[in-house]
């Protein structure tokens, strides 16, 4: 097969354009064409009256060696790499003891099924529940019914990209394919075929539910164990060794070989890591606002009169300032089409994130908007000193928006003029259970906030209509990422901690599915190569 690169066509061309492009790419003729494949369609819109599809193909063809021999000097014409995955280990038919995974969210997920793929039939212990009723109680929250602290946005089954846009595109290094086997395992439990080839592919909660559930059930089939509403309270230890887990159903689960899977809102488990002397330390992370535009506007400006095609769907951006006061500004988890949701996870604080559906069809563009943090200048002194600053700002949101889970809210234009609103404009509130209109400036560092009220008009810059009076700001957002890093070697493991494998984003490894997923299979491989060793020593 050969891979092309850069075939760049207009957006609305005809179906016969592709095969076309391919022949005229080439210089070959048409019967010397056998077939192709789609690898990668993205877009170029900086013309918006001009937006341009651009495909990475894979081709089969006639004499492809004298081909590849005739464009060896064209960088956009390369034989396809194989991109499949390949296992590193199998389990022995006899094995001392399994892997146990803590936490089923994206990384522990893709952890757990790689190992029972391997055969090693692992034990996957998750504090929350089964991916649908923690659907339940996660809407019911929303529906003002009383927050449940273990099966909420942040725990249960499929862990927080259960309920987020379903993004799953990444900037990590990835020159093994883990994603491409990410991607196959989503498509295999029902994800649209698509996500194997648009440039930014998503999801959505609804789809993922259903993935979760089948994914689980492989998992099962593979011989692998789930234990739901199986909280970890307590990690045993001999020697600096791993030799097992004190569960919250009041049992000892002797184990040697743990993969740390609890994601970055995993508070009491970091906690009592720290105190049983696992190595972590304090690492960056950001606060803001959730930020809400009518998706209408944010399409116009992106693609002009395009907007609205298929192929291009709701618009998204990405936009960083670098503020007078050495404070840099992002926008985070944008979610074209989406809701602004409640991400408590504790009694008395308010928390948000963003979600879309994979239509992404409602009224409203929202995103986060941070200021990046760090231990030395904002939190010093203590490696979980940032899981209290997170708290001591939900604590003060859940104050300000009236203690009853109802969110603090501000118009832009009121924000940056320094004045309490009032009354909504033309941006309604998603966030459900409710809002209350107040003056954000009250809930985080005041650097926080002249760092936001600057970057807010130069975003307006770059996307008209951003700094819009009646655009509206919701807060807070603490859970950007973990607080807490747990440091781990070249063979995954901990630092000091031997069996003990920190993964994805609460060790401070991932940001996002697709990572989370990947780290997970990273985890899982080293752990497997580890017993596999351990059993031929044994």
């Amino acid at each position: 097969m050969i891979r092309l690169t850069e075939i760049k066509l207009p957006l609305n061309h005809d179906e016969a354009a592709l095969p076309a492009a391919i022949l005229n790419k080439l210089k070959i003729k048409p019967e010397q064409l056998k077939s192709f494949s789609m690898f990668k369609r993205g877009y170029d819109a900086r013309k918006k009256s001009d937006i341009q599809l651009i495909y990475t193909l894979d081709v089969d063809v006639d004499q492809e060696a004298l081909l590849l021999k005739k464009f060896e000097k064209d960088q956009h014409v390369k034989p396809s790499p194989d991109t499949s995955y390949k296992y590193v280990a199998q389990a022995p038919a006899q094995l001392s003891d399994r892997p146990v995974v803590i936490g089923l969210g994206p990384c522990g997920l893709f952890a757990g099924l790689l190992l029972a793929q391997m055969g090693f039939k692992p034990i996957i212990l998750e504090r929350g529940k089964e991916v649908r009723e923690r659907t339940k109680d996660t809407f019911g929250f929303w529906r003002k019914k009383p927050l449940n602290t273990e099966s909420n946005v942040q725990f249960g089954e499929g862990g927080a990209g259960t309920f987020s846009d379903g993004k799953l595109y990444s900037q990590v290094k990835d020159p093994k394919h883990y994603g491409r086997k990410v991607m196959s395992e989503f498509v295999a439990a029902g994800a649209p075929d698509e996500i194997m080839y648009v440039s930014k592919p998503h999801i959505g909660t609804f789809k993922l539910v259903n993935m979760v559930e089948k994914m689980r059930a492989n998992i099962i089939e593979l011989g692998g164990e789930i234990r739901f509403s199986t909280r970890v309270d307590d990690l045993l230890l001999t020697d600096g060794e791993v030799t097992g887990l004190q569960l919250s159903t009041g049992e000892t689960l002797p184990c040697r070989h743990v993969v740390l899977a609890v994601g970055h809102s995993a508070r009491d488990t970091f906690e009592m890591l720290y105190q049983r002397g696992v190595y972590i330390e304090a690492k960056p992370f950001s606060i803001g606002f959730r930020i809400e535009h009518r998706q209408s506007m944010i399409d116009e400006c992106r693609f002009g009169s395009n907007a609205g095609n298929p192929l291009l769907g709701a618009a998204d951006y990405k936009l960083v300032h670098h503020c007078s006061n050495g404070r840099t500004v992002y926008s985070f988890c944008m979610c074209p089409g989406g809701t602004v949701v409640a991400a408590a996870s504790e009694a008395g604080r308010v928390v948000t994130n963003g979600m879309s559906q994979y239509s992404r069809n409602e009224r409203n563009a929202n995103s986060a908007i941070v200021v990046g943090i760090d231990p030395e200048r904002d939190y010093p002194g203590h490696p979980l000193a940032g899981i209290e600053l997170q708290r001591v700002l939900e604590t003060q949101a859940f104050v300000l928006g009236g203690e009853n889970y109802d969110a603090p809210a501000q118009l832009i234009g009121d924000f940056l003029a320094g004045t309490a609103s009032t009354e909504f404009g033309e941006v309604q509130p998603s966030y459900t259970p409710g809002v209350t209109l107040t003056d954000l400036s009250k809930v985080l560092p005041d650097f926080a906030i002249a760092a936001i009220r600057e970057a807010i008009p130069a975003f307006d810059q770059q996307i008209k209509g951003f700094a819009r009076p009646e655009g509206l700001l919701t807060g807070v957002e603490t859970r950007t990422s973990s607080p807490i890093c747990i440091k781990r070697g070249a063979d995954f493991q901990s630092l000091n901690i031997k069996g003990l494998y920190p993964a994805g984003e609460g060790a401070g490894y991932a940001g996002g599915i697709l990572s989370a997923g990947i780290d997970g299979i990273k985890v899982a491989e080293a752990l497997a190569l580890a017993m596999l060793a351990q059993n031929q020593s044994a």
